[in-house]
């Protein structure tokens, strides 16, 4: 495998880490900006947002620049959100850089796995694409727990800070190992991926997608004050919860692909999404005993983000049959639809933690899950319905 391909690895290092440490950090930023747990919430929100209308908007605006120079320019955007978020003087300034550093995330991830693809050989594509989006699961394992620590320990503007220091060396990594030579992207307007939405199945794929985020980050963007104000671990335990649940992360992620491969998208999908709103439920129950709440985060972790593979399996497969001339573009707005859903999540967490209380986000979160769950029965008896037709 190429060098250039550690430099998309550190890059998608950096941005799973600037995405998923706000998890971590809402209770101190609520405390020093004197907001509402509801309003640091948004922050998840908004970042989410900027990342789904980046990764269509962006990436059609873009499609002509060179590969090279559009990875270089957005870690430098990225970097600059960073940047602000650490100086930033309120609330709303914040925002502001959030939002920023999620266009960024959009587009990176919309062009990456071309870009990865186009570093090797055909045969090795998948490999190429795995190791690329290895950078999220080692930011979950790794980069959350520790960023959680140093904004706990020095301040939540100092994570920023490191964020945008490894958004600098992503940078470099790109200007220096990524090759000049790369194809420029496809170009196609912002009408022509819009098409990808008249496609019901695709719609379909989007909907269990975007909801299936919803019902998961409906609990987890609370998950911080839940351990703390409910099962109560201090705030130097939270970082060692987070990091047992960025190992279950990657562990659910392998086994979630794995499930996939064996049993078909569709049935994978049934039993992650029963799992994940059954550990949903638990959770509500075992959130006052810390043990019992730590074994459950164990067990979420693994089927939080276990679906993930069966869905982007599943929207190539229906993009290949229904639009064969868009399949990155429908890909695409697969990531932005998982974005949809952690924006949300999060408002809707918010809104129960505001009127109901922090205890009552898992279980929610659980009766949204059972939503995708039951789109993808509709899935799997449409597609039952086509097969047989087929044969007929």
């Amino acid at each position: 495998m190429p060098l250039a391909l550690f430099a998309l690895t550190l890059s998608a290092f950096a941005i799973g880490t600037t995405e998923f440490v706000i998890v971590g950090l809402i209770p101190t930023i609520a405390e020093q900006l004197n907001v509402s747990l509801p309003s640091a919430g948004l922050l998840v929100s908004l970042y989410a947002l900027g990342v789904a209308i980046g990764a269509p908007v962006l990436t059609a605006l873009t499609g002509k620049v060179p590969r090279k120079w559009l990875l270089v320019g957005l870690m430098a955007l990225f970097t600059a959100g960073n940047l602000l978020a650490w100086q930033a003087p309120s609330y709303e300034s914040l925002i502001v850089a959030r939002i920023l550093t999620g266009l960024a995330h959009g587009v990176f991830f919309s062009v990456g796995s071309t870009i990865a693809t186009g570093l090797v050989a055909k045969e090795k594509a998948a490999s190429a694409i795995a190791i690329m989006f290895s950078g999220l699961t080692v930011a979950l394992m790794t980069g959350v727990p520790l960023g959680t620590w140093i904004g706990q320990v020095f301040g939540w503007r100092e994570t920023f800070l490191v964020v945008s220091l490894l958004g600098l060396i992503a940078m470099v990594g790109s200007l220096l190992l990524i090759p000049s030579n790369l194809p420029k992207g496809a170009t196609s307007t912002i009408l022509e991926q819009l098409s990808v939405l008249t496609k019901k199945p695709l719609l379909l794929v989007y909907a269990k997608t975007a909801l299936g985020c919803c019902g998961a980050f409906t609990a987890f963007t609370f998950l911080a004050p839940i351990l703390q104000q409910i099962s109560g671990f201090s705030a130097a335990e939270m970082s060692l919860i987070l990091l047992v649940y960025g190992v279950s992360v990657a562990i659910g992620n392998i086994w979630g692909g794995k499930l996939a491969d064996r049993l078909g998208p569709l049935p994978a999908l049934k039993l992650l999404f029963a799992g994940l709103a059954l550990v949903l439920l638990i959770f509500s129950f075992t959130a006052p005993h810390p043990v019992p709440a730590v074994l459950t985060v164990l067990v979420w972790g693994a089927f939080a983000f276990g679906n993930v593979p069966g869905l982007q399996v599943l929207v190539v497969q229906q993009a290949e049959r229904h639009t064969p001339n868009a399949v990155d573009v429908a890909s695409g707005l697969n990531i932005a639809a998982f974005n949809v859903g952690i924006a949300l999540g999060s408002v809707v967490g918010g809104v129960v933690v505001e009127h109901l209380g922090l205890i009552h986000t898992p279980w929610i979160g659980a009766l949204i899950v059972l939503l995708a769950y039951g789109l993808t029965h509709v899935s799997e008896r449409r597609e039952a319905i086509r097969l047989a037709a087929c044969q007929a």
